[in-house]
């Protein structure tokens, strides 16, 4: 019996590390366009604010944000960076940043609606999204501007976990303020893009999420069966080694 629940705990641990390859590949694949509510995915919405400047207090630290218009953005993940990143020498250590939890490039519009998306690569630093495409033609048919790197400040919990559950082509929606924002503390500040047509450094949009909203989720089965395979792995890998320590050691004499 023990033997059997070896064998069988050996062979499932093989076939979830298999999945989990697998998986670990395609889960984060940007979907094809009809996964997406096109007609929804228009250019982002801004308005002058009548927010006041505020303080936030995070880490230890105290900020001053001020708002500068409303604003609210619906489209499609393609790349972002995590401030807690194990590479980000930035946001935490040298500029006692606390409240930009995560930085998320965003593509909307004819972007999405025309899936050239698919043929290009998107990449995140600690403040920038870089774009490559692999011919001149399919950079033609990418539109610069609908698409943002977006700052995101967060100072509620249940906002940020909202926030930090999001994923590779995940549709989202982002309300709350372009804002600037500093600590006076040690002289850091960062400003914030107010048009969508501009390049280079401070093109990016700097905004306190004031809700946020993961409206249709990328590759659902997929990261299910990701997760399942993990757990199986480890649960089926654990048995066979309490298995083999634990089974009776047989001798054999010869004539």
């Amino acid at each position: 019996m023990v033997f059997l629940l070896q064998q069988a705990s050996k062979w499932i641990a093989i076939a979830s590390l298999l999945i989990l390859l697998t998986t670990l590949f395609y889960k984060d694949r940007l979907p094809a366009p009809l996964h997406y509510q096109n007609d929804d995915l228009g250019d982002p919405v801004q308005h002058p604010t009548q927010r006041a400047p505020f303080w936030i207090e995070a880490g230890g630290q105290r900020y001053r944000v001020t708002p500068k218009f409303d604003y609210t953005l619906k489209g499609v993940i393609v790349s972002y960076h995590n401030a807690d990143g194990l590479t980000d020498i930035w946001h935490h250590d040298k500029w006692k940043d606390f409240i930009n939890l995560r930085d998320l490039c965003v593509i909307w519009g004819n972007n999405v609606r025309s899936g050239v998306y698919q043929l290009m690569e998107f990449k995140n630093d600690s403040w920038t999204c870089w774009v490559y495409w692999p011919s001149r033609g399919i950079g033609s048919r990418f539109t610069m501007t609908q698409l943002s790197n977006n700052h995101l400040l967060v100072d509620d919990e249940s906002m940020r976990r909202r926030l930090m559950s999001a994923e590779l082509g995940d549709e989202i929606r982002i309300r709350g303020q372009l804002a600037t924002y500093e600590n006076p503390a040690n002289g850091f500040n960062r400003g914030t893009s107010t048009r969508r047509d501009d390049t280079g450094n401070g093109a990016c949009e700097t905004i306190y999420v004031s809700d946020f909203e993961i409206v249709n989720k990328a590759n659902t089965g997929r990261r299910r069966l990701y997760s399942f395979s993990k757990w199986t792995l480890g649960l089926s890998t654990t048995l066979f080694l309490v298995l083999f320590f634990v089974s009776p050691v047989h001798k054999y004499s010869g004539r």
